[in-house]
């Protein structure tokens, strides 16, 4: 579901001021306006504020699924170096005629296995698998997989179609990361 950002009508408060909000404490309602969903919710104690995953997370959940993936996996991947974003920039968006940037959770940049040797090394820019964190977790947010399950998805389909490995392949790599 995508949120667009119109104003509610004049006769509607689009957010409740903290003061209208008598069951919380001031302390309480300065919590919950900075964020921490924690308040009023005794079940949630102990988590702090909550908050999307950041990048920094998006590079921790990379480096775990990559960990997890089979030796002979990793080693096809090489030095293919990962990067987080927020979303693709305007030339991949350009490139491949995406109609928003939501609509691809990342990319294989680089010269694949089949094409290595055919391709000479000088110039050439390090291979990059790209994962894209906001079009993740807005997929995420629809589906019941878990956010781990979803980057692992990602980086083996990345890597996989661009080292020639068929779906089948790619599932039963997912099936053995677990």
């Amino acid at each position: 579901m995508h949120c667009s950002s119109t104003s509610a009508p004049a006769n509607l408060t689009a957010t409740a001021k903290p003061e209208n909000l008598p069951f919380m404490s001031d302390i309480d309602a300065k919590k919950r306006m900075q964020g921490d969903a924690t308040v009023g919710h005794p079940e949630l104690a102990g988590w702090g504020p909550i908050g999307a995953p950041s990048l920094t997370d998006f590079e921790a959940l990379a480096g775990v699924a990559i960990a997890a993936l089979p030796a002979e996996f990793r080693a096809l991947a090489g030095d293919t170096q990962i990067r987080i974003a927020d979303f693709p920039d305007d030339d991949v968006i350009r490139a491949m005629k995406l109609a928003t940037e939501f609509d691809i959770l990342g990319l294989f940049q680089g010269v694949g296995l089949a094409h290595d040797s055919a391709v000479g090394e000088t110039g050439r820019f390090a291979n990059m698998i790209w994962l894209y964190r906001r079009p993740i977790l807005d997929y995420w947010a629809e589906h019941e997989e878990s956010l781990g399950a979803v980057v692992t998805h990602v980086l083996i389909h990345e890597i996989g179609h661009h080292f020639g490995l068929s779906d089948a392949d790619m599932e039963e790599i997912e099936a053995t990361a677990g």
